[in-house]
């Protein structure tokens, strides 16, 4: 049993370990009370903060607030009062999808799960996708559709559109993302015909190079299947396919499921990242290499001229691939050593590797299918045969419509559900031209940076309001049903399309008889309507020909090769190291590209890097923060605005030091600064889009030779996980790497002793407690740190489904987050804590370590034993429970966690003017996501996870009315649900066919104390002998000798 040596550190504030980290390290709570005007807080001012006094009780005894219900007029059949009905739907905003199941009580749409039946979304969701649902209760949304900037009738604009659109010579242009939906697709080509119109698609995050390199390579302008789970190698360059990337939900289910070990499967993948920002992709890297963005190139190439020299001509039997050629001194950029070490792991794995790029260069792309031909991949990792259809923006065609648009060539342009005025990179010149056309449609669903540009906006239905159909890959079909009636007169905008170009059919109608021709092409002799039935049913349809899969037959890439390693070479030759800094843009997994910027939910989100929320940053190394001399003070979570200067345009940015961070390079988060967002995201953080070059012919995200200077100015910006400090405890984090695991199951295994008159003895050989028995249900959860990518779904999922309230930036500020989630992020490495220099040095590209934290529920749980009024309690089923009618508010229980995950209310979050931003409880129509099984808590109150128990007792019930015993799987925690990875099993333990009995091999159970077989089981903080219902997998590491 080897003992882990390794350093963990929260981040920065803790390495360096300022004094002002240090004083509110350990203040759970903050000094001060939150009243205006008062500097030194009496018993008074505490009294008048908990709202005590005659006036207020006589108030509150006397009045109670008027509720509004929305009653059924005619109650559907399928409805009942506290059964929830489940619904296949599909999940679509901007360009991304999602195969769903929606969660509906008394007809209103509450939660949102992944479809298990779908092999596109295989049963995931994302951060996203979980808080959408809020979206439907929006305020923002439009009520009605608006013609000249004035509410109208959906008559007048439609006599109106008419009007202005028959009879014109000119072009019409509908611009929208990408669109996956073969009948939508239908209806605006159809409308496009009737009115001289292009259709052009883009998205905010521009796939172009890579669409324009699968096309000149084999023929299809459409990206590739990729499945992460037939990779034992993978080399990204800069792509971040765990966090922000098309289908990222399945790229982590495939990814993880060649991570995960155990005794009998002591192997996994490796990943090299090389990256500029430290990404989710990078922080599950096994190798990350921080390297500037306009490197990529050199890297690409360097690794090709390896490859083609070792195996170029074996593989490519006819010739000897050439090589690119460039100016050696440029290799002082790269370090050719790591490169060799990994080619030789790629070519140890031929046929089982995975290369990928972020390079919107089309030749770059070109170069990256080389390599992955080379090795092997197309048939096994990669599949062409089957490719996506999410992503089909052309920045060719965006550029020709603004070439249009200059010259007045443009009758008419519809906006369809797309905001380019913001999200676009040619946004600003767009926004000039727009008033040389006619008629400027758009049909947003609120009033956004480009709609509100235009004469006519024709609000569409949300997609929980919505029939739709979709094919995100060939030939796998899923559907959209509505779940509500319309809330406000809104129209699906395939029916207004529909409504103009004169048809009579309406679009529910037009997408069956789709479907009705399409029957024959199955394999179903069903009568149509049950066919159609079982489609809307299940959510999924996939009609696949078998014997084309994997059939993946390239054209000879001789001709092709001599092209594009020339193309590189001079490509290389504009490579210079620049005195300025490198800026680079990317999406995030809280607000992404800012169609949800008005949802809290993903506001309040801590970014599972950084840990910043209601905000974006400059990320910068902590090298060339000192160059910059940016002060930071982690006890106010205050830092310096950078001076940002571009084309003669100076920005301020805050900024934050981040570890991993190439040096000389920054990243920017997109999606922040929208002005017409809502009250919600409005002039939050900055726009990142002003700094993307817009006289490019395609989008990159990579900015250089940036001039950047210090203000000097202090800007407060709002980061979770600065409360406690674990440095050098070596029961929180357990890890090893897999070279040692293969020797040894137990390495990394940390057991802390008691020293005792009869030797050393494990913490519950000697505990004071006399344990519990749990004779019905015993509910465990297990989490496997391999598992765990850190994507933060779960810490959603677990908002939406337990009414946790939004507090706000301010909130933050002091930290009073509700989360009963949270995901510590710990980066490490092997210097010994008192090596300050080598912990420096580490703090430059560390290791770094998920750790998904709830409430543990304690079987000796101390918060138990210190409240005075038995608010929280112990169940015979091994719960923490807590009765908030009971309680009072001493925070007791908060001060004697040991996990730190007690939240307190000091305020009323509902029903309260304060925290307006809070929607989901602050207006009547955002009420109606509240999930009406969990108590809305309020102020003075103490909560905290409570492991779902009210899906505990709805399984319960549904088990006694099918009369039988509740059996694995009838209950499912939240968070469980919403992990794409599978890192998180919920269960009973004492269910022998249960899978968290399985997963941690279970040998007995004496007094609640479990007795485990699975080698990588541990317990947080277990020299406590608090016995915690929660345990870890320990993480383990393919890391290379390199």
């Amino acid at each position: 049993m080897s003992k882990g040596n390794k350093t963990y550190w929260k981040g920065i504030e803790q390495l360096k370990n300022d004094p002002s980290f240090v004083k509110n390290a350990q203040n759970e709570f903050p000094e001060f009370l939150p009243i205006k005007g008062s500097s030194d807080n009496s018993r008074r001012d505490f009294l008048k903060m908990m709202g005590f006094g005659i006036a207020a009780v006589s108030t509150v005894a006397c009045e109670a607030p008027v509720k509004y219900a929305i009653p059924y007029v005619d109650k559907p059949v399928d409805v009942d009062p506290s059964i929830a009905n489940y619904y296949a739907s599909t999940y679509s905003m901007g360009s991304d999808y999602c195969s769903v199941v929606v969660k509906t009580r008394e007809g209103r749409p509450i939660k949102i799960d992944g479809n298990d039946f779908s092999k596109v979304s295989a049963g995931c969701t994302s951060s996203q996708v979980e808080s959408s649902v809020l979206t439907l209760y929006d305020k923002q949304r439009l009520q009605s559709p608006m013609l000249n900037n004035k509410q109208s009738s959906w008559s007048e604009v439609d006599k109106y559109v008419k009007g202005k659109m028959n009879g014109s010579s000119k072009k019409t242009y509908v611009i929208s993302n990408s669109l996956c939906s073969p009948s939508t697709t239908e209806v605006v080509n159809n409308f496009c015909k009737k009115y001289n119109g292009e259709h052009v698609q883009y998205d905010s995050v521009s796939y172009n190079g890579m669409l324009d390199a699968n096309f000149e390579h084999y023929g299809i302008r459409k990206l590739p299947y990729y499945d992460f789970s037939k990779a034992k190698i993978i080399v990204s360059f800069g792509y971040d396919f765990l966090g922000s990337s098309f289908n990222h939900n399945l790229f982590n289910k495939q990814f993880t499921e060649k991570r995960t070990v155990s005794r009998g499967n002591r192997s996994m993948s490796r990943l090299y990242t090389f990256e500029s920002n430290l990404s989710l992709t990078g922080a599950n890297s096994d190798h990350r290499i921080p390297v500037k963005s306009a490197h990529y190139p050199i890297y690409i190439s360097e690794l090709w001229n390896i490859l083609s020299k070792k195996i170029g001509k074996k593989v490519f039997a006819k010739y000897r691939p050439p090589l690119v050629s460039y100016d050696q001194s440029k290799k002082s950029f790269i370090k050719t050593d790591l490169l060799e070490k990994v080619a030789e792991d790629l070519i140890a794995n031929h046929g089982n590797s995975l290369l990928i790029s972020d390079s919107n260069d089309k030749d770059v792309q070109i170069l990256v299918n080389m390599i992955n031909e080379l090795l092997g991949n197309y048939g096994n990792s990669i599949d062409v045969s089957r490719s996506y259809n999410i992503r089909n923006g052309d920045d060719k065609k965006m550029n020709e419509f603004l070439s249009d648009l200059s010259k007045g060539n443009v009758s008419s342009v519809v906006f369809m559900n797309c905001n380019p005025v913001y999200d676009s990179y040619l946004s600003s010149q767009i926004k000039e031209n727009l008033s040389k056309t006619n008629l400027k449609i758009s049909t947003s669903d609120r009033i956004d940076e480009t709609s509100i540009l235009c004469d006519v906006i024709a609000p569409d239905s949300h997609f929980l309001e919505s029939w739709n159909d979709y094919e995100p890959i060939d030939n796998s079909f899923s559907f959209g049903q509505p779940t509500i009636k319309n809330i406000f007169d809104t129209r699906q905008v395939q029916d207004t399309l529909l409504k103009w170009s004169d048809s009579k059919d309406n679009y529910f109608n037009y997408l069956k008889n789709n479907w009705k021709s399409k029957q024959k092409y199955t394999d179903s002799e069903d009568p149509f309507q049950i066919f159609w039935d079982r489609l809307l049913h299940d959510g999924v349809a996939e009609f696949i020909n078998k014997e084309k899969i994997n059939n993946n037959s390239l054209p000879s890439t001789q001709r092709l090769s001599y092209n594009i390693v020339s193309s590189i070479s001079n490509k290389i030759k504009n490579i210079n190291e620049n005195e300025g800094f490198e800026i680079n843009i990317y999406q995030n997994l809280t607000v992404s590209d800012g169609t949800q910027s008005n949802n809290p939910w993903l506001q309040e989100m801590p970014d599972p890097i950084s840990k910043v929320c209601w905000d974006n940053y400059l990320s910068v190394n902590p090298k060339d923060a000192n160059k910059l001399n940016i002060k930071t003070d982690p006890g106010t979570m205050s830092t310096n605005l950078l001076l940002v200067s571009l084309e003669g345009i100076d920005y301020e940015i805050p900024a934050i030091i981040q570890p991993g961070q190439a040096e000389g390079s920054m990243g920017l988060a997109m999606g922040y600064g929208r002005t017409l967002s809502g009250p919600v995201g409005d002039n939050v953080g900055f726009n990142a889009f002003q700094l993307i070059d817009k006289n490019k012919s395609l989008q990159n995200l990579s900015i250089e030779n940036i001039s950047v200077s210090n203000t000097g100015k202090e800007y407060r910006i709002a980061q979770t996980q600065t409360h406690e400090t674990i440095m050098a405890r070596e029961s929180i984090i357990q890890e090893t790497s897999l070279k040692e695991y293969q020797k040894d199951v137990y390495a990394g295994k940390y057991q802390f002793k008691v020293s005792t008159s009869k030797g050393k003895k494990k913490p519950e050989d000697i505990t004071l407690w006399s344990g519990h028995e749990y004779n019905n249900h015993h509910w465990v959860m297990s989490i496997d740190l391999n598992a765990c990518t850190g994507c933060g779904s779960c810490v959603v999922a677990c908002q939406v489904e337990n009414n946790i309230p939004v507090v706000g930036k301010e909130e933050v500020l002091n930290r009073r987050e509700m989360a009963w989630l949270r995901i510590d992020r710990y980066y490490s490495s092997d210097a010994d804590v008192h090596d300050l220099q080598g912990l420096e040095i580490a703090a430059e590209n560390p290791d770094v370590t998920f750790q998904p934290m709830m409430c543990q529920h304690c079987n000796n749980a101390p918060c138990e034993t210190v409240c005075p009024v038995a608010a929280t309690t112990h169940s015979t089923e091994g719960l923490n429970q807590m009765t908030y009618n009971r309680c009072i508010g001493t925070r007791y229980c908060a001060n004697n966690c040991p996990y730190k995950v007690r939240r307190f209310n000091w305020f009323k979050y509902h029903d309260n003017e304060q925290f307006d931003k809070n929607i989901s409880m602050n207006n009547d129509l955002g009420k109606m996501v509240l999930n009406p099984d969990v108590t809305v808590r309020s102020r003075g109150v103490m909560e905290k996870c409570s492991f779902c128990v009210q899906k505990i007792q709805e399984g319960k019930l549904l088990a006694k009315s099918e009369k039988r015993r509740l059996k694995d799987g009838d209950v499912k925690a939240a968070c469980a649900t919403a992990c794409s990875t599978n890192a998180i099993t919920f269960g009973d333990v004492n269910d022998k066919d249960s899978k968290i009995r399985k997963k941690l091999q279970v040998e007995k159970i004496d007094k609640a104390t479990l007795k485990l077989k699975e080698e990588r089981a541990y317990a947080v903080l277990d020299e406590i002998r608090v016995s915690p219902n929660v345990w870890y997998l320990r993480k383990v590491r393919n890391k290379k000798s390199v």
